[in-house]
């Protein structure tokens, strides 16, 4: 999965086991088109068959399947709105000042979600953050660039968008000019608009090497980015330096921001609070633990993943995209 520099943390033939795993579940197939999950453990790269199915781009088939999605609208505050469904969860803050957005849902959805922002009323688009460089969160940035709003990420964001990937079977070729963030940041930014007060932050490799948290103080809202996954198991990119440890150690910083009333916007799933952050971390060190006390006792991973270490978790935690045996791969190969 590339060739940068965090690919030194977990070997090649780690990143191809896991993806082919994940390629390989029924989970996967919910997302992707049903070919591409056909027998892809058995395929050494990329994850899905290359004649009889597989569909001409991969990526394309991608969009357009997140981008089925319904949108929903929930109202945070009475300036701060979350649009969720369609890749990830985007929030608007709107105002004198503009329209402040995190995130940017997958490409096809680009008509829908700008009409619901131009429901908000008449203030232009003037900012849009980044809460990492995954294209479910960032492929609506030329769009929005275009549309008058400057790019806002951390200072990764931009080196990853201007790298190729190749994530989850697909290739991603660098992002067009416009696309790229306008204005970086390493350790913290904060901003003032609309009344509001937002405090931006980078958090050691997690999800990625790239991930921030959006904190709306007087709102008391916190948006996550895909550090929180709620309600399911996380997808972790160890090919751009995400890691299970860093995932737990973020989740932690996050909850000692937060109160009991704080709104937590997950990457993925729906509107959360404190305990819902807490029950995800927990679940996470179970399964790190878990994991690696049969690792260090010299467990390979195909027979860590038949000890079913989530067997008690998959009820609640394998109904998203990572079923039990997927994260369980995720887990050993980023320890």
């Amino acid at each position: 999965m590339g060739t940068t520099r965090e690919s030194k943390l977990v070997s090649r033939r780690e990143l191809l086991q896991t993806t082919a795993v994940i390629a390989g579940s029924t989970a996967f197939g919910r997302f992707f088109p049903a070919a591409l999950g056909a027998r892809a453990a058995a395929l050494p790269w990329p994850p899905y068959p290359q004649q009889g199915g597989a569909p001409a781009d991969p990526v394309a088939a991608m969009r357009a399947q997140m981008g089925a999605a319904p949108m929903e609208t929930h109202k945070l505050a009475d300036n701060l709105t979350m649009f969720g469904g369609p890749g990830g969860n985007v929030v608007a803050l709107n105002g004198t000042d503009g329209k402040f957005i995190v995130d940017t849902f997958v490409k096809p959805v680009w008509p829908k979600l700008k009409a619901a922002l131009d429901g908000l009323g008449n203030a232009p688009l003037k900012l849009v953050i980044d809460t990492h460089w995954h294209f479910d969160h960032t492929d609506n940035n030329e769009a929005f660039h275009e549309a008058g709003a400057a790019i806002l990420a951390h200072e990764n964001t931009k080196t990853r968008l201007t790298e190729s990937h190749d994530l989850l079977g697909m290739h991603f070729g660098p992002s067009p000019a416009a696309a790229l963030p306008t204005e970086t940041f390493k350790a913290m930014k904060k901003l003032q608009a609309n009344g509001e007060n937002m405090t931006l932050a980078h958090l050691a490799p997690a999800h990625t090497d790239t991930d921030i948290y959006v904190h709306y103080q007087k709102a008391n809202v916190l948006h996550c980015g895909d550090v929180f996954f709620n309600g399911m198991y996380p997808f972790i990119d160890a090919g751009t330096g995400g890691r299970i440890n860093g995932m737990i150690a973020a989740a932690t910083s996050l909850l000692a921001m937060v109160d009991s009333s704080t709104k937590c916007v997950p990457g993925h799933g729906p509107l959360g609070d404190k305990a819902a952050l807490a029950k995800y971390r927990d679940m996470m060190s179970t399964v790190r633990d878990r994991v690696q006390k049969q690792k260090s006792a010299g467990k390979k991973l195909e027979e860590v993943v038949a000890a079913k270490p989530t067997a008690d978790l998959d009820a609640v935690w394998g109904k998203g995209l990572i079923p039990g045996d997927v994260f369980v791969t995720i887990v050993y190969n980023t320890l």
